[in-house]
């Protein structure tokens, strides 16, 4: 079998794990981020969530080899660059999921619920519903939603129903600035590093983004306005922190139009220096808000 440890990490893309912080955002959001029980719940059901998601990525990885080998910068993964064979790849990918679904298995058999349907949503993704304009993305969505539940479940926390609306706005406005670059890739070069392409043009993506950025922003006022969230989180002064979030939402709009580089949201966040110090210091003011 064709590997290294390396590749095979790379394989696994540890740099995605930032999506599965939304699993902190149940107790973070009720002011319940520093009881040791609930975080110490939260953090094993990250590592669970994280293994198993990283046997999602190997799926994708094997599915687009092809495509990812015509990709300006796909063409340098493990499996597209040959780095690792997929024997060793499948091998990886099951042990990921043995080990994903048995960690959450500790803490809860509803957590584990749902991580088996975000890997069967997901496997469908990879082999079919990702050819569907539209439904792609909105899956994608969805995924960010699922990790909030399991954030949920596994401290027995209830959701409050803008936790997910945002959540699910968000991930939908950062899935439609992916697919733009795919978008601008095609009209550059003609070259279709998705089939689901011919689905969208730079006008649907542009539209869309725009509304989704403007809902996200409204629904986070409203969130912090309800009389629902001042009573159970003790301030009526969390209406504060949509400054930070109307700044990041900005700043990603800006990177998407005019910089032209939207094609991986987590490393645009694990790289820009404004939209870090826009989310440090919007969750210094929430933290400060409802904790001290």
């Amino acid at each position: 079998m064709n590997f290294s440890s390396k590749a095979l990490i790379g394989l696994m893309r540890p740099h995605q794990y930032v999506k599965n912080l939304f699993i902190f955002m149940p107790i973070f959001f009720v002011g319940k981020v520093t009881d040791p029980g609930l975080l110490t719940s939260s953090i094993i059901a990250f590592v669970a969530f994280s293994l198993a998601a990283s046997a999602i990525y190997v799926i994708n990885d094997y599915k687009d080899i092809e495509a990812d080998r015509e990709h300006p910068r796909k063409q340098h993964r493990p499996l597209a660059s040959g780095a690792v064979s997929p024997k060793a790849a499948f091998l990886l990918m099951f042990v990921l999921v043995v080990s994903g679904l048995g960690i959450m298995a500790t803490l809860s058999f509803t957590a584990v619920g749902i991580l088996l349907g975000y890997i069967v949503l997901n496997l469908a993704y990879s082999f079919w519903l990702k050819h569907i304009a539209l439904l792609d993305v909105t899956i994608i969505s969805v995924g960010f939603v699922l990790r909030l539940f399991v954030g949920a479940t596994v401290t027995t926390i209830s959701l409050s129903m803008w936790i997910v609306i945002m959540t699910f706005l968000l991930a939908l406005f950062m899935a439609l600035a992916k697919r733009r670059d795919d978008v601008l890739i095609f009209n550059d070069t003609g070259k279709k590093m998705r089939q689901v392409i011919e689905g969208y043009n730079l006008q649907l993506i542009d539209s869309a983004m725009t509304i989704m950025a403007a809902v996200v922003i409204v629904a986070y006022i409203l969130y912090t306005t309800s009389a629902d969230s001042v009573q159970r989180l003790g301030s009526e002064y969390l209406y504060l922190t949509a400054l930070f979030v109307i700044l990041g939402i900005m700043r990603y709009l800006q990177i998407t139009f005019v910089e032209q580089n939207s094609g991986s949201p987590t490393r645009i966040v694990l790289s820009d220096h404004f939209l870090q110090m826009t989310i440090a210091a919007w969750i210094t003011a929430f933290g400060w808000i409802i904790y001290i």
